[in-house]
């Protein structure tokens, strides 16, 4: 049963934005879906087993935004 992991993402403004948040986190091994929605913030992480939550973070920081675990 997948794991759904959701986090709320600050300074997103754009598609763009999107975009590259999505190709960081889809780099760590074991996320199989992830969702970005830059109106409301959030990221959604889905993968067969649980994630750090330190290499999300790690992820969309390295896209240039800051993340909490919602």
């Amino acid at each position: 049963m997948p794991q759904t992991t959701e986090y709320t993402v600050t300074g997103m403004t754009c598609a763009h934005c999107e975009m590259s948040v999505r190709t960081e986190v889809s780099k760590i091994p074991g996320a199989d879906v992830v969702r970005v929605d830059a109106a409301s913030g959030s990221l959604v992480v889905e993968s067969a087993a649980p994630l750090s939550d330190a290499a999300v973070l790690a992820a969309v920081d390295e896209a240039g935004y800051e993340a909490a675990r919602a």
